[in-house]
């Protein structure tokens, strides 16, 4: 086995075959590191890996769904049989529950009235999914000398940027399963911080802003590339870097 100067890095992202995770996968593999390309659908993943490969990347399709543990244990498996360690975990698959993220949108959102179903399907995926994935793979990370966690969360998480009558998200509909879904996510990154800090492996959230992407049916005004560049950022920290924090790409986000 290689030492640690000079082993190939490995990097597992969840719901990688679009989106930001697709283009979070293009930049780390362009940065040489091998990139796992976590997808429900096989097909998808393959053509992803393979496209990422096709611009001179080296990607592999890893069948992974965040909500299934069979397909986690699996995924698990394949990556220690295969490189036997891992060096960074993108937890990026998300879920809105009502189809889209656009708060103005998400009328069935409203406290009030929203499903308690909806709630529970989008913390399962969102919240109870990262949980999932994250301590399975906490082994493989620990054999890393420099491992890293990145949460891609949302400004919509921001309990400062929400209760603020002024703020970015002033007028918007409340939202009462995605946004708290993300507040969550904010507080997990803090605990997982807190917990892993003696092991050297840093966690932080990140805030892509808000990008032209599926989830809010292509309503974003940044590309995938533009919201993917702060999570490579945080992917590859330095080993001075911070942990338990919360990145867009212009700086901190208030929790």
């Amino acid at each position: 086995m290689n030492d640690d100067t000079t082993r190939q890095k490995v990097a597992l992202i969840t719901g990688a075959n679009k989106g930001i995770g697709r283009a979070t996968a293009e930049q780390l593999a362009a940065a040489g590191v091998t990139i796992l390309i976590g997808a429900r659908n096989p097909q998808r993943g393959e053509q992803a890996a393979a496209e990422v490969r096709a611009a001179g990347g080296d990607a592999h399709p890893v069948i992974l769904d965040v909500t299934d543990p069979a397909t986690i244990q699996q995924a698990v498996r394949w990556v220690e049989d295969r490189f036997d360690h891992l060096d960074v975990l993108v937890n990026n698959a998300a879920i809105t529950g009502s189809g889209q993220v656009s708060p103005e949108n998400a009328h069935d959102q409203v406290p009030s009235t929203v499903r308690l179903d909806m709630v529970r399907a989008v913390f399962e995926t969102n919240v109870f999914g990262v949980i999932a994935v994250t301590n399975a793979v906490l082994p493989l990370l620990r054999r890393s000398p420099a491992a890293r966690i990145v949460n891609v969360s949302s400004t919509a998480g921001s309990l400062t940027i929400a209760a603020d009558p002024d703020g970015p998200l002033a007028g918007l509909l409340a939202s009462a399963a995605y946004s708290p879904s993300k507040t969550a996510l904010n507080a997990l990154t803090v605990q997982y911080a807190n917990e892993l800090r003696k092991d050297g492996i840093l966690v932080n959230a990140a805030d892509p802003g808000y990008v032209d992407t599926d989830i809010n049916n292509h309503t974003g005004f940044l590309t995938p590339a533009q919201g993917a560049a702060v999570v490579v950022r945080l992917a590859t920290l330095d080993g001075d870097g911070p942990t338990g924090q919360f990145f867009s790409e212009s700086g901190p986000v208030p929790w």
